[in-house]
């Protein structure tokens, strides 16, 4: 059985950091682009990071390029996401995703995942 599952949400000050992972079970992970997506209450699920299947090429939005990074350990079968400098607007479900083509490159769209994790609470106080 295919499978994610994030971990390492929590509550954090404005200014603090915090890093995310995610474990993946039940397919050749090294094989798939990874990514990270979020969902603030009452918004859409928009992009946030993404790596390549090798790690070569990474994409981020826009608003935490320079924050954020994601890396991941293909041997572990682990992708994660380093937050840092977090910001009140960075409060969110976080959300792992494998795209659905293998050899995939760092892709930006939502529509290019099909497997997703249940979510990871971060939540940035003032």
């Amino acid at each position: 059985q295919v499978q994610l599952v994030e971990s390492g949400g929590g509550l954090v000050q404005a200014g603090g950091s915090l890093r995310l992972s995610c474990a993946a079970s039940g397919r050749t992970f090294s094989n798939y682009a990874m990514s990270w997506f979020r969902q603030a209450p009452g918004k859409e699920r928009e992009f946030v990071a993404a790596i390549s299947w090798s790690g070569s090429s990474t994409a981020y939005k826009n608003s935490v390029l320079g924050r954020f990074t994601i890396s991941r350990d293909n041997a572990a079968k682990m992708v994660y996401l380093q937050m840092n400098s977090l910001k009140l607007e960075d409060t969110a479900v976080y959300y792992c995703g494998s795209n659905s083509r293998r050899w995939a490159s760092a892709d930006t769209s939502g529509n290019d995942y099909d497997l997703w994790g249940q979510g990871t609470q971060v939540t940035v106080s003032s």
